[in-house]
């Protein structure tokens, strides 16, 4: 993986401007990795593909991730300000393919989440039955008492049981932050989502740069590639020439 130029973002962004956040992930990642064939990306599981998605961001725009939360309670606005490492759940590790796990006399054969199955998800508004559908997309192979069973026998503690260990193994898959209201002291746990973060910042960035391109191609009949292959530093003097 190498990081990203300012065209090569900026073409993410337009790409993405009509794709799901699940597409725009392998989008991003996809020009990242020009050498590792989409598939292979796609079947990451999702950890893995938000482990290497955190590193791609930090190359682009650094360490310090900024956003804003409402407090659940009293509706206070909170800033945050975390690093990347506070987010990261470790290193990426090697996984295996299949993972054999034993719960409540159950013996099951299990993949991790990949971006594929999320696509597969897309449109279902039920979390119960997003979460059912997703194991049943995991589950290779299921046996109780020495006899095969499909997802649709498992105990709903059993399920549950099975969805946790799941997410276990892949623990940057399932992010969350803790808060504190400083207005009320509620507390709370807010889920990070690196794909939806990530593309706000882009589209942000896409449209900033947009307005910079204009002003220099306007004042100096520069061409877009042109402008975008300068550094931050030596564009922003310029635009300061021009605003001066």
């Amino acid at each position: 993986m190498r990081p990203l130029s300012a065209s090569e973002l900026l073409g993410v962004w337009e790409r993405g401007l009509t794709q799901l956040p699940v597409q725009r992930a392998l989008t991003l990642l996809a020009t990242a990795c020009p050498d590792t064939p989409t598939d292979m990306l796609a079947k990451l599981s999702i950890g893995q593909r938000d482990n290497r998605l955190l590193t791609l961001r930090e190359w682009t725009f650094g360490p310090q991730l900024v956003s804003l939360a409402t407090c659940p309670h009293c509706g206070e606005r909170l800033e945050l300000t975390v690093n990347v490492t506070d987010i990261r759940a470790g290193p990426e590790a090697e996984q295996a393919e299949t993972y054999s796990l034993s719960v409540a006399g159950y013996e099951l054969c299990v993949r991790l989440p990949n971006s594929l199955d999320l696509v597969a998800l897309t449109g279902n508004g039920d979390v119960s039955a997003t979460r059912h559908m997703l194991l049943e997309h995991c589950l290779l192979a299921v046996h109780h008492n020495g006899e095969e069973q499909s997802a649709d026998q498992l105990p709903a503690d059993v399920e549950e049981a099975v969805v946790a260990r799941m997410a276990e193994l892949d623990p940057q898959a399932d992010i969350h932050l803790a808060l504190s209201c400083p207005a009320c002291d509620c507390q709370w746990q807010a889920p990070f989502d690196i794909v939806v973060f990530f593309w706000s910042e882009i589209h942000a960035w896409a449209k900033r740069i947009l307005r910079e391109v204009h002003t220099l191609a306007f004042a100096y009949g520069w061409r877009e590639a042109d402008i975008l292959a300068l550094n931050p530093w030596r564009r922003q003097s310029y635009l300061e020439m021009v605003g001066g």
